[in-house]
């Protein structure tokens, strides 16, 4: 063998030395096409453990191995990323769902770039593709889409790169009739939450430098030519690379119409005071002596009208801490009025609720008296903090949503921590319960692989993505979690006549 013979053996040695514990997938391609060389984590990645299994050229890759894109289209021959790199195209991240043909559990997504390597004079020696198991990303990516978008708290995220809205959930299209496609991809100037808000400037240069909008009253323009009157309020979050702003929103339609209704005439007063949903109080200016209260008032704090009547809220403890209504009564003396002042009230049985009080000072029957509009704001604020609870946490730890997350998530639809036993159980595939009932009987990867006739390098993908799904880290913490739901250890399933088992 001569010298010119040698050399690019020996330099292929070396870029595979360099590779080969890279925590990338290599698979290296020579110009004829055929498949030469992949490092161990390209292998795990496809569920093999030799290159000879990934097919040894195109053909043979795509007889294997079917490739999809996201929206469910199959790659045509000549779409196959290692068509591509032969034909000498340059591409990155391109995203695709890989399945098997001779293993219907094996399901991952993967993100692929090409690299061509050249000699001294230019011409191709190696093709390489790069490839990243991305399948726990997009998998934790549709948990969170689903989760949001049932999320009770109205919400829309926005891309402060370009101030347009990524994403809206059920919420906020039901309370406004917005349709999706009318919301998504437009810009905070077409859809403006912060319209008519009564700190709308220092709001606009909040989002454009990506702080905190504090909450506020807005008007919302609708679809249908109609204003709705909300609060909202603006945190930034993290979605993959971008900075975001989540706005969330409470309607404050209830109160106006009712604030309304109160207004429109003394002789109608009675009334409207009496059957407005929300609770309301009729204090005096001197004192602030409850002079009324409402029916709604009535079932929110327990107390009976003559039980607070011609008393003063500290006399019967109607609000948790004395200090918040200490600030709050000063607002009132001092202005006459306040909006949405946030505060604990506590009702007879000793039950805190979280609500936000408007008052303003209104001429009744000829006497000059401060009327108090109460809404509880528990169930929203307690939704709306775990949304953003859950979205702070994982950032701490990674760009991309995390099962823990969209647990917490999950919550805000069970707000009692209630959970049925083994109703997560429904997220195994059969052969992940076969897998996870093997390890309950104490079996390790090579006597689960033997059981099950499966390559080990098979069943550690079944475990890793198994352990991603149950939220454990360790084999004991499995089998806890497995046996309080009644898995045991394996039970062999049961075939069905004139088909083949898995």
């Amino acid at each position: 063998m001569n010298t010119s013979d040698a050399r690019p053996q020996a330099d292929r040695r070396q870029l595979q030395q360099i590779i080969a514990g890279l925590t990338e997938g290599i698979i290296l391609i020579d110009p004829d096409g055929s498949i030469v060389w992949a490092n161990e984590t390209a292998l795990a990645i496809h569920g093999v453990e030799t290159v000879d299994a990934l097919g040894g050229n195109p053909r043979g890759f795509r007889k294997k191995f079917k490739l999809t894109y996201r929206n469910n289209h199959a790659l045509q021959a000549d779409q196959y990323p290692i068509a591509r790199i032969i034909a000498g195209e340059l591409f990155s991240d391109v995203i695709v769902e890989v399945t098997r043909s001779d293993d219907e559990d094996f399901r991952h997504m993967h993100q692929v770039r090409s690299l061509i390597l050249t000699d001294a004079s230019g011409a191709s020696e190696s093709l390489a593709l790069v490839v990243q198991d991305v399948t726990e990303r997009f998998s934790a990516e549709e948990r969170f889409e689903k989760t949001f978008n049932a999320n009770p708290a109205p919400a829309v995220i926005c891309r402060l790169a370009d101030l347009r809205y990524v994403k809206v959930n059920q919420g906020f299209l039901e309370m406004t009739g917005y349709a999706r496609e009318n919301v998504i991809g437009r810009s905070t100037y077409e859809v403006d939450v912060l319209e008519g808000a009564d700190k709308r400037e220092q709001a606009i240069v909040n989002l454009n430098e990506g702080r905190t909008i504090g909450q506020m009253e807005a008007t919302l323009q609708l679809p249908d030519g109609t204003t709705k009157l909300v609060i909202v309020a603006g945190q930034p979050i993290e979605i993959g690379e971008e900075n975001c702003m989540l706005f969330t929103f409470m309607d404050m339609e209830p109160r106006r119409k009712a604030e309304d209704a109160l207004r429109h005439t003394e002789e109608r007063f009675s009334k409207a005071f009496r059957l407005a949903p929300v609770p309301m109080t009729v204090s005096s200016l001197d004192g602030f002596v409850l002079m009324d209260v409402n029916d709604a008032f009535v079932a929110t704090t327990g107390y009976e009208a003559e039980e607070v009547v011609a008393r003063q809220p500290e006399e019967i403890g109607l609000w948790s801490r004395s200090d918040a209504y200490r600030k709050l009564r000063a607002e009132m003396e001092t202005h006459s009025s306040v909006r949405n002042y946030e505060i604990q009230l506590q009702t007879k049985s000793g039950v805190a609720v979280d609500c936000l009080v408007s008052a303003e000072a209104v001429t009744i029957h000829g006497e000059r008296c401060l009327l108090s509009v109460i809404q509880d704001i528990t169930e929203r604020k307690r939704s709306e903090v775990e949304l953003l609870a859950a979205i702070e946490a994982v950032m701490k730890d990674t760009s991309w949503f995390s099962r823990t997350v969209i647990e917490k998530l999950a919550q805000i639809r069970q707000p009692n921590g209630a959970q049925q036993a083994g109703s997560d159980l429904s997220e195994l595939t059969s052969r992940e319960r076969e897998v996870l009932g093997l390890i309950c009987q104490g079996y390790d990867n090579e006597q689960i692989a033997e059981a099950l006739n499966l390559a080990p390098n098979t069943i550690r993908n079944h475990v890793a993505t198994l352990y991603s799904k149950i939220g454990v880290h360790r084999r004991s913490a499995a089998i806890v979690w497995a046996r309080e739901r009644g898995i045991v250890g394996y039970e062999k399933p049961k075939r069905r006549t004139g088909g083949t088992a898995d």
